[in-house]
């Protein structure tokens, strides 16, 4: 097979989604902890927040998408994107997490809540600059479809090991960063888990090394397919992008039917603290599951050459059902020893690949074939699509598992410092575990007529290749 990508650039955009990743893992793992137990917003109210920020920050993304299609610069069509998202995300993950005790436990929560909403739309503003660019560079990277599910399935192993870093950059940080500073719980003085200090100097880390491994992709990475460069899209042509493209509409169906299969990420802070006894244990939750990721993301490829996109994507979601069901039931009613849970959670990881990996390879063909379809390429509106999609499917996930926590007594069993009743435990571990599950399976329903696998993806492959016979790309040196 013709090689196009060398070593430096796939360690270059593995890189850059792993310092992306553990930026958006940081948040979306500690940012409900951090506002409940250092600010004294309610969880199930800071979970509605980011659901409708998110909501309210995806009109970002289709504009995003037009401005990737109409741009002309020397660093490409995505590159320059990424450059810019880098400052925003360096400055305003600091921002989220910088404590201001003039809020803390407004009574009326108004100055509070609102203070939460605007600067973590900025956040979500300056994610949506990186998260379109570096999901959507991965089609042009290459034009091969095999060297690029290959590349992708190296970079999204990475990206999600970024997404669970913070499980161990934080405790790392709460060691360095001495004790001794203290908050208001309730009317009484008491020391919490973690405190102000310890939550930004975690930020701040994350945010600076995240960003400088992003800069790698602008720095190495090259856009190789050909596009048209600088073509205007009206709000019309995207939508015919999209309209026109029924594999697409189907992955993005399933990846909004299986909204909470991530769902865990949100609430894993609040799941340490419940299960094993301590937050700063958080670490053991997210290597436990990362390890079965990473395998997953690792076997994913075989699966795909063996089984096609399209039955390698149904066995993983069917099976991410079984096994968190049973995870449930075991936890629920058999047993809560914490060695079998570990070991239920590596077994549910082995099936992330059909979150994490899968809608990306799947959203790159789909671009082929609209391109195969109609000769014109349009990743920006896909992936403007693409990226919409995941941030409030994440979105819905984490508002929906901070309410099951809510509603489980967490928030007054930590407050009274009584231990977790096993009532409690059960509802946050059924978020963590059955929940995402049954929602996996439900992903699984229109992948039954997505048909961009096998031989009409070789066929579509091999079309697109002899097209751009006349402007052969760059090969790896």
């Amino acid at each position: 097979m013709k090689k196009y990508m060398n070593l430096k650039e796939i360690l270059a955009y593995s890189l850059g989604l792993f310092g992306f990743q553990a930026i958006v893992g940081l948040l979306n793992s500690y940012q409900a902890e951090f506002y409940g137990s250092v600010m004294g917003a309610s969880l199930a109210v800071v979970g509605i927040i980011i659901l409708v920020a998110k909501i309210v920050s995806a009109v970002f993304d289709p504009i995003i998408g037009n401005k990737i299609e109409g741009t002309n610069s020397k660093l490409g069509k995505f590159k320059p994107f990424i450059l810019v998202s880098i400052p925003v995300l360096l400055i305003f993950t600091a921002i989220v997490f910088f404590d201001i005790p003039a809020l803390h436990f407004d009574k009326a929560g108004n100055k509070l809540y609102i203070y939460i909403f605007i600067t973590f739309l900025i956040w979500c503003l300056g994610m949506t600059l990186a998260d379109v660019p570096t999901q959507g560079i991965a089609s042009v990277l290459t034009p091969d479809a095999t060297e690029r599910t290959n590349v992708v399935s190296i970079a999204n192993t990475a990206k999600q090991i970024g997404f669970a870093a913070c499980a161990v950059i934080v405790p790392v940080i709460c060691l360095i960063i001495p004790e001794g500073s203290k908050v208001l719980v309730n009317k009484g003085e008491t020391d919490t888990p973690m405190i102000a200090g310890e939550y930004f100097w975690s930020a701040l880390a994350t945010a600076a090394a995240g960003c400088l491994l992003m800069a790698l992709i602008v720095l190495w990475n090259k856009e190789r397919v050909p596009y048209t460069a600088g073509e205007k899209n009206t709000f019309k042509d995207m939508i015919g992008a999209i309209k026109g493209n029924k594999p697409l509409i189907l992955v993005i169906v399933s990846y909004f039917l299986g909204f909470g299969r991530q769902m865990a990420m949100g609430i894993q802070v609040q799941a340490a603290n419940a299960l094993i006894g301590s937050q700063n244990l958080v670490i053991i939750l997210g290597i436990t599951t990362a390890v079965g990721s990473m395998i997953s993301m690792a076997i994913t490829p075989v699966l795909i050459k063996k089984l096609g996109e399209k039955t390698t994507y149904l066995a993983l979601s069917i099976y991410g059902f079984v096994i968190s069901v049973a995870a449930y039931i075991v936890f629920a009613y058999v047993t809560q020893n914490q060695i079998v849970m570990y070991i239920f959670l590596f077994l549910i990881g082995l099936q992330f690949s059909a979150v994490t990996l899968m809608p990306m390879i799947m959203t790159a063909d789909c671009v082929d074939y609209y391109e195969y379809e109609t000769g014109k390429r349009k990743e920006g509106p896909v992936y403007a699509l693409l990226s919409l999609t995941i941030k409030v499917c994440l979105a819905l996930g984490t508002a929906l598992g901070l309410i099951f926590v809510s509603k489980s007594g967490y928030s007054e069993a930590l407050a009274s410092g009584e231990a977790f009743s096993d009532s409690t435990k059960n509802m946050i571990f059924f978020a963590y575990t059955a929940m995402p599950g049954i929602l996996a399976l439900l992903s699984a329903f229109p992948i039954f007529k997505y048909d961009i696998y096998g031989e009409k993806k070789a066929k579509i492959s091999a079309a697109l290749q002899e097209r751009r016979g006349g402007s052969a790309p760059e090969t790896a040196e």
